[in-house]
C-alpha cells in the first residue's frame, strides 16, 4: 500500500516520536499495564502504523463490498439498501404465550422471528415423557406436534416474515412442521424464508442437545440441503454456529477457526452425498457471538468473511455466490451479570455496535435481565430499541465497512485470519472436524481458553464492572418472568387430545415408513413430512429414527 520511500519516512517518524514525546510521557506517567491484550489474549501494540500492514494488497485482501473476498461486506451497499434483520430470540411456556410475545415484538418493530425451544423439544422428547418432567416450557417454547407450531405462528404471515429456529438434532422435524403449517395457510415451501440452525457438530462440542451419532446426524443435514435446494430456495438450510463455542470460552480466532472447520465438514459431507457445491452452498449461513472487545470483534467478522471466501475457492472451486459468508449475530450471553443488571444494557450496546460495524446480516440483542431469568417485555423492548437506535441514530449504517483502513483493525483482521487458518490446519491433520471432536481436540482448546479467561477475571487482571471492580452492596428489586408450572400439565392434556382425535392408523404407517427409510439411503425429508402431516408427535418421529440410528454418547475429554 505504501512504497519503500514512504515506509522509510514512516519509520523515521515513529522513531522520532518514540525517542521524544513518548519517552517523556512514559517517564512521567507510566502506562497502566506492562502488556495490553485483547479479550482473546492477543497482544495490542501502543499504536498502529502502515508498518503493521505493509504486506497488504488492497485488491487481494480487501476489494470492494459484495465482491470476493468479501472482507468489506457481503453486499455492495450493505445497510444503505437494507438494514440487518432485527431478530429477537424468544420463546417460553406454551405456543400460545410465545405467539403473543412474537406479536408484541413485531408491533415494536422487530423484522424477523427467532424461535427458542425448550429442552425436551431440543432433544426429541414429547412433553409427557418422564425425562421431560420439570423442563417443559422452561428455556423455550414446548412443541410436541404440528398443532403446536400452527398455534405458535397463528395470525403471523409466514410468506412475509422470516423465521429462524434454533433447533439442531430434530431440525428436520421442526422444518417439516413449519412447512406443513405454511401449507395450511396456503403457502408452499418455496414461499417460506428463514433459517434452521441444524448444526450438530457444535452440539457435540459445546451445547449438548444431540440425539443421534455423527453419521446419521450428518445424513439428516445433507438430506435437508438436498430437499431445500430443490423446494425451498429462499430458506437457509443451516446456521453454522460459532456462538455456542464462544459462549463456552473460546477465543475470537478459535471461534472463526472451529466454525469454519465444521462448515468444511458439512460441505464435504454434502459433496460426498452427490450434491453440487453451488447447488447448496449459497444457502449456508453462519452464526457468531459479539463480545465486548469492540475492535477485535469487528476484525473477527471481517476475517471470517475473507477466510471462508478463500476456503470455498481454494478447496471447492465454488462460485463467488457460494463463497459469500452471511451471518447472524447474537450479543454475548456469557458477559451478562446478575450484579447491577442495568450495566448489561451498555455491554449489549457495545456488542451490537461491533456486529453492525462488522457487517452482520441479522442481529439479536440480549436483554438486561437474562442473567436472572427469561426476559420481561420491558427488557426485550429495550434490547430491540438498542438495535433501532444504532440503525437510525448512530450514523454507522450510512457507509459500508466504516473501519476499513484502520491500521489496527486491518492488522487484527490479518491476525485473526492467520490464527483461524492454523486451527483449521490442526483440525484437518486430525481427519476433519468430526474426528477432531471425537478425540477431544476442539473441546480441550476451548476449555483451556475458558480457564485462562476465568483466571484473569478472578485475579482482577480482566475487569468486569460490578463483579470484581466498582461493586455495590445493593440488591436489585427485579420483577422477573416466571414460567407457569401448570404449562406441563396443559401440554400433557393437549397430547392426550391429539392422540384421541388423529388418525392413529395413518400415524403408525408413516412411522413404519420412516423406520424403513432410516435403514435405507433415500432422502428422509419427504418421509418425515408425511409423518408430520399425519400429526405424529416430535417424540414419536424421533423415536422411529432412534430405533434405527441409536443415540450418541459423548466421550470423556481429559
Amino acid at each position: 500500500m505504501f512504497d519503500d520511500k514512504k515506509m522509510r519516512e514512516i519509520e523515521e517518524c515513529r522513531k522520532r516520536w518514540e525517542d521524544g514525546p513518548l519517552a517523556k510521557t512514559i517517564n512521567r506517567f507510566p502506562e497502566m499495564k506492562e502488556e495490553f491484550k485483547t479479550l482473546s489474549g492477543t497482544p495490542v501494540d501502543r499504536t498502529y502504523t502502515p508498518e503493521h500492514i505493509a504486506d497488504m494488497d488492497y485488491a487481494r485482501d480487501l476489494g470492494f463490498p459484495g465482491e470476493f473476498p468479501f472482507t468489506r461486506g457481503a453486499q455492495p451497499t450493505m445497510y444503505r439498501g437494507r438494514l440487518w434483520t432485527m431478530r429477537q430470540y424468544a420463546g417460553f411456556g406454551s405456543a400460545e404465550e410465545s405467539n403473543q410475545r412474537y406479536k408484541y415484538l413485531l408491533e415494536q418493530g422487530q423484522t424477523g422471528l427467532s424461535v427458542a425451544f425448550d429442552l425436551p423439544t431440543q432433544i426429541g422428547y414429547d412433553s409427557d415423557e418422564p425425562i421431560s418432567a420439570g423442563e417443559v416450557g422452561k428455556v423455550g417454547v414446548a412443541i410436541d406436534s404440528v398443532r403446536d407450531v400452527a398455534t405458535l405462528f397463528d395470525d403471523i404471515p409466514l410468506d412475509k416474515v422470516s423465521t429462524s429456529m434454533t433447533i439442531n438434532a430434530p431440525a428436520a422435524i421442526l422444518l417439516a412442521m413449519y412447512i406443513a403449517v405454511g401449507e395450511q395457510g396456503g403457502h408452499g415451501p418455496g414461499a417460506l424464508s428463514g433459517t434452521i440452525q441444524n448444526d450438530i457438530l457444535k452440539e457435540y462440542v459445546a451445547r449438548g442437545t444431540y440425539i443421534f451419532p455423527p453419521e446419521p446426524s450428518m445424513r439428516l443435514i445433507t438430506d435437508i440441503f438436498a430437499y431445500c435446494s430443490e423446494k425451498m430456495p429462499s430458506f437457509n438450510t443451516i446456521s453454522i454456529s460459532g456462538y455456542h463455542m464462544r459462549e463456552a470460552g473460546c477465543t475470537a480466532a478459535q471461534e472463526v477457526g472451529f466454525t469454519l472447520a465444521n462448515a468444511i465438514a458439512y460441505v464435504d459431507a454434502a459433496v460426498q452425498a452427490g450434491l453440487e457445491v453451488d447447488a447448496f452452498a449459497p444457502r449456508l449461513s453462519f452464526f457468531f457471538a459479539a463480545q465486548s472487545d469492540l475492535l477485535e470483534e469487528v476484525a473477527k467478522f471481517r476475517a471470517a468473511r475473507r477466510l471462508w471466501a478463500r476456503i470455498m475457492r481454494e478447496r471447492y472451486g465454488a462460485s463467488d455466490k457460494s463463497a459469500r459468508l452471511r451471518f447472524h449475530t447474537q450479543t454475548a450471553g456469557c458477559t451478562l451479570t446478575a450484579q447491577q443488571p442495568d450495566n448489561n444494557i451498555v455491554r449489549v450496546t457495545l456488542q451490537a455496535l461491533a456486529a453492525v460495524l462488522g457487517g452482520t446480516q441479522s442481529l439479536h440483542t440480549n436483554s438486561r435481565d437474562e442473567a436472572l431469568a427469561l426476559p420481561t417485555e420491558d427488557s426485550v423492548r429495550i434490547a430491540l430499541r438498542t438495535q433501532q437506535i444504532i440503525a437510525h441514530e448512530s450514523g454507522v449504517a450510512e457507509t459500508v465497512d466504516p473501519l476499513a483502513g484502520s491500521f489496527y483493525v486491518e492488522r487484527m483482521t490479518d491476525q485473526v485470519e492467520e490464527a483461524a487458518r492454523e486451527y483449521i490446519r490442526a483440525v484437518d491433520e486430525r481427519g476433519g472436524a468430526p474426528a477432531a471432536i471425537e478425540d477431544g481436540y476442539i473441546q480441550r482448546q476451548i476449555q483451556e481458553s475458558a480457564y485462562d479467561h476465568q483466571k484473569a477475571v478472578e485475579s482482577n487482571e480482566r475487569v468486569v464492572v460490578g463483579v470484581n471492580r466498582h461493586r455495590t452492596e445493593e440488591k436489585p428489586d427485579w420483577e422477573i418472568l416466571r414460567v407457569d408450572p401448570a404449562i406441563e400439565q396443559r401440554q400433557r392434556e393437549k397430547l392426550e387430545k391429539l392422540r384421541a382425535t388423529r388418525d392413529n392408523a395413518r400415524v403408525e404407517t408413516t412411522l413404519e415408513d420412516l423406520s424403513k427409510a432410516s435403514a435405507g439411503e433415500d432422502n428422509l425429508m419427504p418421509v418425515i413430512l408425511e409423518a408430520v402431516r399425519a400429526e405424529a408427535t416430535l417424540g414419536e418421529i424421533t423415536g422411529a429414527m432412534r430405533s434405527v440410528f441409536g443415540e450418541y454418547t459423548a466421550p470423556i475429554v481429559l
